[in-house]
């Protein structure tokens, strides 16, 4: 009978322990904002990673018509969440989650080769001290002030370490972004008061990589550089994800 209950004890023990190591998956939720020129399957190689490590994961499909509408569609994701939430923005994403993120429910934010502006901020002005990235330069406008990148610039800028069917893809789908946006300030700065995490693609032709690593330092960041193109989370999902696992986890 001792042995018994003993036996049951430990079974109780061994069965607890994994509830509790299952209860951050089942908890957390992985909010992913994607950035100018793209949409929401950008993250199309990262989200199965994530899912199957038990995650529950939802890609933000940003309007790109202003920097409160992008915050606006992020903040909806979160709220609908039911527990805590994984913040991750790629790009112009960063921007985004510096606004979106102060909230309660957020317990940490990923950058992804992206913008971390401070409070009062435009994102216009952050790379004004260093040079003019070789993709910026060839953006285009339509007549509605709306930014998109021809599919060359994609090919050789946005992303030049992956293959070329991809490269089209990543063209045909890109999601034109309004100019303004970029002039819209920031009112608060998330990375303030959460646990951040940076990813820095040293090959970046998009945003200099001496501004990601500054971004990086300057929100106190673990940071993790890649030698991949402005899209690591195209060319190399499974080290992006291992970053968004680690702050899932912690």
């Amino acid at each position: 009978m001792k042995r018994t209950l003993i036996a049951a004890a430990l079974l109780a023990s061994t069965v607890t322990g994994f509830a509790h190591a299952a209860t951050p998956a089942k908890d957390t939720t992985i909010v992913l904002v994607h950035g100018a020129f793209a949409d929401g399957s950008s993250w199309d190689k990262v989200i199965p990673i994530l899912q199957k490590q038990g995650y529950k994961v939802v890609a933000v499909q940003n309007p790109l018509t202003s920097l409160a509408d992008d915050v606006a569609a992020t903040q909806r994701v979160i709220d609908a969440q039911s527990g805590k939430v994984v913040l991750v923005g790629h790009s112009w994403g960063g921007t985004v989650i510096t606004q979106a993120g102060a909230g309660d429910k957020v317990k940490a934010l990923v950058y992804v080769a992206a913008f971390a502006p401070s409070e009062g901020e435009v994102t216009a002005n952050l790379g004004k001290d260093y040079a003019v990235p070789p993709g910026i330069a060839t953006l285009q406008a339509d007549a509605s002030g709306y930014l998109w990148l021809p599919a060359d610039s994609v090919a050789k800028n946005f992303a030049q370490d992956v293959d070329p069917a991809t490269s089209a893809l990543i063209a045909a789908t890109q999601g034109p972004i309004a100019a303004k946006a970029f002039g819209e300030a920031t009112t608060v700065a998330a990375w303030k008061t959460k646990a951040n995490y940076y990813i820095v693609s040293s090959k970046d032709r998009m945003i200099a990589p001496e501004l990601e690593q500054a971004f990086a330092k300057k929100i106190n960041a673990t940071t993790t550089t890649l030698p991949t193109s402005h899209v690591p989370m195209v060319s190399q999902p499974a080290k992006v994800a291992a970053v968004i696992l680690a702050a899932a986890r912690n």
